[in-house]
């Protein structure tokens, strides 16, 4: 059975690239990824990356606006190691006037759930939270896991 190891690529739809662009290269750069630019089908695109996985802003067809109850993504959530790393994350996006939510715990997710929350231009949602200890411990201990 193939063993998926992880996430490869994510393509996010944007209504003005420029504005998109703007927006996402000091959060991505706080986050630790690099950019770069490309062609597909005679349209730009925006591709940001890391060692791990890559997203990629392509330009809307349509004007229609992004509705995180609608069939499709919710949100997108980045994981960072630890609580450290999630109140870096917010105090840059603060020092760099990105609207997000304080860090805090949200203990109906997890015990140990902690997370900050940030809206891009077109109103996709993301966040960025903890390696909390389930997480870890399915990782590290995944055969011996019991398959329900």
């Amino acid at each position: 059975m193939p063993d998926i190891i992880g996430i490869d690529h994510l393509y996010v739809t944007v209504s003005d690239l420029a504005r998109s662009e703007q927006f996402y290269d000091p959060l991505m750069a706080i986050l630790g990824f690099r950019k770069s630019l490309f062609q597909l089908g005679g349209e730009n695109h925006i591709h940001y990356y890391n060692r791990h996985f890559g997203y990629v802003l392509r330009p809307a067809r349509s004007a229609q606006a992004h509705n995180p109850y609608a069939p499709g993504l919710h949100h997108f959530c980045l994981r960072v190691e630890d609580k450290a790393e999630v109140n870096e994350v917010a105090q840059r996006l603060k020092q760099l006037n990105i609207a997000a939510s304080e860090p805090r715990l949200y203990p109906d997710y997890a015990p140990d759930y902690y997370a900050v929350f940030l809206t891009d231009p077109d109103g996709m949602q993301l966040e960025i939270t903890n390696y909390r200890q389930e997480r870890r411990q399915r990782h590290d201990h995944w055969q011996d896991l019991e398959v329900k």
